[in-house]
């Protein structure tokens, strides 16, 4: 007689989602993809184009979002993510428990258009103060990667 195990592989590998919306999209420099790969983490998985209302700023190297239900359409991808990876991207966007940076971790409900209808997902998302923005530039059109592409 052989015995079969079934192992839940959630209870295993715990998986959450983000929403990335600057830096850690793919291709960019914090690609959640080669921080996942960089730890031994397992790969994320892209689960599709989504956006946040907000507004986007332009802090140099990296844009801010401030999350406002009155902004405009913040372009990004939600991914689906192991837990482990957690840590990983907080370290990248500064977030330590107990100490005021200028990213922080927020819990969102984002809309991801799944098989053709609007999907909501509780993601993970890293956005800034209001106060941390003013006086920057302002990215309109909400897409940071089409913000840097643009401006060389």
């Amino acid at each position: 007689m052989v015995a079969h195990l079934i192992i839940d592989v959630r209870a295993v590998s715990p998986m959450q989602y983000v929403f990335v919306y600057g830096t850690l999209r793919a291709g960019e420099v914090n690609d959640i993809n080669a921080a996942a790969q960089r730890h031994a983490i397992a790969a994320p998985t892209r689960i599709g184009a989504a956006h946040v209302v907000g507004r986007l700023y332009d802090f140099g190297s990296y844009p801010g979002l401030v999350l406002d239900d009155g902004g405009a359409p913040i372009h990004g991808d939600v991914y689906r993510i192991d837990d482990a990876l957690v840590p990983v991207l907080d370290e990248i966007e500064h977030v330590y428990p107990g100490v005021e940076g200028l990213f922080r971790a927020h819990r969102l409900h984002v809309e991801v258009e799944l098989d053709g209808a609007a999907t909501p997902i509780d993601c993970l998302i890293y956005p800034v103060t209001a106060a941390a923005a003013q006086g920057l530039p302002r990215i309109e059109g909400g897409d940071w990667i089409a913000h840097r592409t643009a401006r060389g």
